[in-house]
């Protein structure tokens, strides 16, 4: 069921800023080199994850919502870097929900937008398993910079007032659980190129 926002006009702004105000090339590249960044020091905290990727050195997967994209090559040492823009992704993977607000409750929610997926089967599945069981340990990052204790305590409340807002979102109970259960990719098309 889509969730339309409670404040339309932030859609239709994002729209129209999306569609008239283009970030300029140089702040695209530097924010995708951000988020690479950020993608791998989450992997390289889990080794597993690492082989995954080692595994698949050299593929390309692309990641569409709305105006922006990314395309992201798996490297030998089994991390991310930005691809070149020539070659075919091996995978791409377009989150077919349009609003930032359905994306949001979603994410509160702990379920996976839907996406539809084009490429390699093999690929996305190790693409699936990656989502499904690599996490951020922000806590423990925390830690590292302020020390146990204030890390803790900034852990729980964060979780704290995720839940108030899971509690306050459309269909967000509060969750049973300490993290959310891991959900199938919605809206697979998969198909080799």
């Amino acid at each position: 069921m889509a969730t339309r926002s409670p404040f339309p006009f932030v859609d239709s702004l994002l729209d129209a800023v999306g569609q008239r105000f283009a970030p300029p090339p140089w702040a695209v590249h530097e924010a995708q080199r951000r988020l690479v960044l950020l993608l791998n020091h989450v992997l390289m905290q889990e080794p597993q994850a690492m082989e995954r990727l080692r595994r698949q050195a050299g593929r390309l997967v692309e990641v569409r919502w709305r105006i922006f994209h990314v395309r992201l090559a798996a490297t030998p040492a089994g991390l991310l870097d930005l691809a070149e823009a020539a070659p075919a992704p091996d995978l791409t993977l377009t989150v077919t929900e349009d609003s930032p607000w359905a994306l949001g409750q979603a994410a509160l929610r702990g379920t996976k937008p839907p996406v539809r997926i084009e490429g390699d089967v093999q690929f996305a599945a190790e693409v699936n398993w990656l989502v499904d069981h690599v996490r951020w340990d922000v806590e423990e990052d925390l830690a590292r910079l302020l020390g146990d204790a204030p890390a803790h305590a900034l852990g729980q409340a964060a979780r704290g007032m995720a839940e108030a807002l899971r509690r306050f979102t459309p269909g967000g109970a509060p969750a049973a659980s300490p993290g959310p259960s891991p959900a199938p990719m919605a809206g697979t098309t998969a198909g080799n190129p």
